[in-house]
């Protein structure tokens, strides 16, 4: 089975914490690195040029081994500590999967 790459753009609520990128940083590094399956994972704001972020603030992008690793996270109790955090400081949340090449 291919690897799979989940992508979560996040686009922060207007009343959220001025240091809510930072939170989530933080709460990415001590939740999500340690759950069985996970590859890589990266997160921060955009540092791209070019400027079409299209209003998202603040980007997540974990490697999984496999699709079942994957299934896996999202039922994970360190995951839901990071999804409930993002959904509650969001206007907007997209989330990607997409099998690797």
């Amino acid at each position: 089975m291919p690897q799979v790459v989940h992508v979560v753009l996040v686009e922060w609520s207007a009343d959220a914490a001025p240091d809510v990128a930072e939170q989530a940083d933080a709460l990415v590094e001590r939740h999500l690195r340690a759950i069985p399956g996970v590859l890589s994972i990266d997160h921060g704001g955009s540092v791209s040029g070019e400027g079409l972020e299209s209003g998202f603030d603040w980007a997540l992008v974990i490697r999984f081994a496999d699709e079942q690793a994957l299934a896996d996270y999202l039922p994970h109790p360190e995951h839901q500590v990071v999804g409930s955090f993002l959904g509650a400081g969001s206007a907007r949340v997209t989330v990607f999967d997409v099998a690797a090449s």
